[in-house]
């Protein structure tokens, strides 16, 4: 497993301390059913969560003073990184994760990608482009002819400026190149000692969960596998969508709380320094005005870890925008890449930068964790979807990895979620124990805001 290698190196480099670690021990197919591409796209997701094992075996040494055993099942992998696609309802159904209006679209010059699965996202949209708003069937032709006459990056800014979301298909080179850390962890001001260990490596461990779609909910929930109490905390003002609303709060609590209220914000910094981690996910500077930045909660509530997790990275332009992973993937060159045919931008097999940025980001944060349990220290903990797509891309292109023979097997992975629906377990045993999901059945925003 060379990528499996190569993550853990480039994590090394960047004070993760995995280098020197045993990882887990690989079972199956290197490159699974399920994630045919010329990308590597079966590597970075075995690698990703090998990753996070690693670090979760770490954290448990440094706790306990013993490093568990820990097996990984590439099919298992497979299964995890589609896990949105592959969640089941009582009558067997999936939920589509996508609306009519967010998809590629040609433009005068090229393709646009557009999102639009949240309502505020397409009112964006359609005002930006002057597309009157109406059923579906409707307004796609509308906005169809709009986009043709008009060139894919001015159609990016017009959209952008308007509170939406929509990017221009560009190759790799177009992108500019990314010098961050693939995760980056850098030291925070000392603390309390961390609560006494427990059964898993996260065992006792207060984790705030500020995140929503994908990426950021993927790596709470599997903190919540290795045994953190996770609380998720939404805006009611901003409801979840159906999908998000059942496996984006697998393996936590959820609750909803306005923290623009003085009841809400009062509740919610209580939260904060009650939690041994804070983990968010909205676009960079968007919750100063609450002072939840990094520096804020640092300065209010040292020895905090506290992970944030970005589409675009800070800088510059970009980093204000608000992104999603099917957005990078066409920005950042990997649509090309993946392209099927040359002339139309292909895409991945699953939403590969969301979950392994998930699975990453909880890799530093159990870094993190563990460094806090040897010296006192917090830490901030930064992953962004376009420098998982980097090195996604730096693994190379090789058609031969369309080739991945076999039929997937997702339901050797399902588990029971509760009411009737299902859904794929954690990735990962310990010491031969399967990781399995806390809080179930999923129930979004019922818990009370508070901490069990």
């Amino acid at each position: 497993m060379n990528a499996q290698r190569d993550v853990l190196t480039e994590l090394g480099l960047t004070e993760l301390g995995l280098t020197g670690a045993e990882g887990p021990q690989i079972v199956g197919d290197p490159r699974p059913a399920g994630l045919a591409s010329p990308l590597a796209v079966a590597e970075c997701a075995v690698a990703s969560v090998s990753a996070c094992l690693a670090a979760a075996a770490e954290l448990a040494r440094a706790r306990g003073g013993r490093r568990p055993e820990v097996v990984l099942d590439t099919a298992h992998v497979a299964a995890a990184v589609r896990s949105e696609v592959l969640l089941r309802d009582p009558a067997g159904r999936g939920i589509d994760g996508f609306a009519p209006l967010s998809r590629l679209w040609p433009a005068a010059d090229g393709w646009v990608r557009t999102h639009a699965n949240y309502p505020w996202h397409r009112a964006a949209l359609l005002a930006a482009l002057g597309v009157d708003d109406g059923p579906d069937g409707e307004v796609q032709p509308r906005l169809a002819g709009v986009l043709a006459n008009r060139a894919a990056v001015e159609v990016e800014r017009s959209v952008y400026a308007a509170g939406g979301l929509a990017v221009a298909a560009r190759t790799r080179d177009q992108w500019p190149a990314d010098a961050a850390a693939l995760v980056s962890v850098e030291p925070g001001g000392a603390g309390a000692p961390l609560p006494p260990p427990g059964p898993l490596p996260a065992s006792h461990l207060r984790v705030l969960d500020l995140t929503r779609v994908i990426a950021g909910p993927v790596g709470t929930r599997m903190l919540g596998a290795l045994g953190a109490d996770v609380l998720r905390v939404d805006d009611p003002n901003r409801p979840e969508l159906p999908l998000h609303a059942v496996d984006g709060v697998i393996g936590k609590a959820s609750t909803l709380l306005d923290a623009g209220t003085p009841q809400g914000g009062d509740t919610l910094h209580r939260l904060v320094a009650e939690a041994d981690v804070v983990v968010t996910g909205y676009r960079p500077g968007a919750l100063r005005r609450l002072g939840l930045d990094p520096d804020q909660i640092a300065e209010r509530h040292p020895g905090t870890v506290v992970a944030t997790l970005s589409a675009w990275g800070t800088a510059g332009e970009w980093g204000r925008r608000r992104g999603f992973d099917s957005l990078v993937q066409i920005a950042t060159g990997i649509g090309w890449a993946a392209t099927a045919d040359g002339t139309r931008p292909g895409a991945l097999p699953c939403q590969l930068l969301d979950h392994a940025s998930g699975y990453l980001l909880a890799a530093g944060v159990l870094t993190a964790l563990a460094r806090r349990a040897r010296t006192g220290e917090g830490a901030h903990v930064s992953v962004s979807l376009t420098r998982t797509a980097r090195w996604l891309l730096d693994q190379g292109v090789d058609a031969t990895r369309r080739d991945t023979g076999g039929e997937p097997q997702p339901d050797a992975h399902r588990v029971a979620l509760g009411n009737g629906w299902s859904g794929i377990g954690p990735p990962g045993r310990l010491d031969g124990r399967p990781l399995s999901w806390p809080h179930l059945p999923p129930a979004y925003g019922q818990s009370r805001a508070a901490w069990r």
